[in-house]
């Protein structure tokens, strides 16, 4: 799935979250030094702690999303950035020390063939990450839009279950893209808020799923479904209680 919007939109639709979860995405993957590649880096909330961590010259970005690669080419001109999938990455085999996906996988056309991808860009040795939001158990940041819009459209189609979104489901992507000894966790993290309002507004931006379904309701429908989501909204002094599911393993080590 590519986003056809601007960076800056996203970023305030979920590049908030993102930056929040990236740095405990990167502890998690374990990255220190090395060369390291960053799967669907969107707008760049990952590649800004990955150039930090490791300097603009060790770091790789690629995107399917034009908008985000041109982004990313203007806030990171000295990192590495390509335009493409992460089922068929325009890169030579065995050069990463850390290849990382960060909220990717559940947009892949090919899960399997996505990871495969990235295992085998990484060196031997190498680590291969991603995660995902538990979008199943609702703590992502659109948690409370999906649990309102179940109730606003009990027959519509929601975000209840992308790929890797359950618990063990990106641990069993890992396995079946052949990697072996896959670790998985859950990055759990509250996020203080500043009110519903604040929330709500990116919503009218037309992103991802969600931005295709408001786009498609009339004033009032916006405004009932609005209502639903302050009634299950976390009060201020509440923050968001977020969580997404990470899995990691050896590249090289294959089963």
């Amino acid at each position: 799935m590519s986003f056809d919007v601007a960076g800056s939109v996203y970023d305030r639709f979920m590049g908030r979250y993102s930056a929040a979860l990236a740095p405990l995405f990167a502890d998690f993957a374990g990255v220190t030094e090395g060369q390291v590649l960053d799967v669907g880096c969107g707008p760049g909330s990952l590649t800004a702690v990955l150039v930090d961590r490791v300097g603009a010259s060790a770091v790789t970005a690629i995107d399917p999303s034009e908008p985000f690669v041109a982004t990313i080419r203007e806030r990171f001109p000295e990192v590495e950035v390509h335009h493409g999938s992460a089922e068929t990455l325009p890169l030579s085999s065995a050069r990463y020390d850390f290849v990382l996906a960060q909220l990717v996988v559940h947009h892949m056309t090919d899960p399997v063939a996505g990871i495969r991808e990235m295992a085998r860009v990484a060196v031997d040795g190498g680590v291969v990450a991603a995660c995902v939001w538990d979008h199943v158990g609702g703590r992502s940041p659109v948690g409370p839009f999906w649990t309102a819009f179940r109730e606003f459209d009990p027959n519509a189609a929601t975000e209840d279950s992308p790929p890797g979104t359950r618990e063990g489901e990106l641990v069993a992507i890992f396995e079946t893209a052949g990697l072996s000894a896959v670790e998985g966790e859950a990055i759990s993290f509250e996020y203080p808020h500043n009110g519903f309002d604040d929330w709500w507004e990116p919503f009218s931006q037309a992103v991802g799923p969600v931005g295709r379904i408001m786009a498609g309701l009339d004033e009032s429908a916006r405004s009932q479904l609005e209502a639903l989501c302050r009634d299950v909204f976390p009060s201020e002094s509440e923050p968001l209680d977020l969580c997404a599911w990470s899995a990691r393993a050896v590249a090289g080590q294959t089963m």
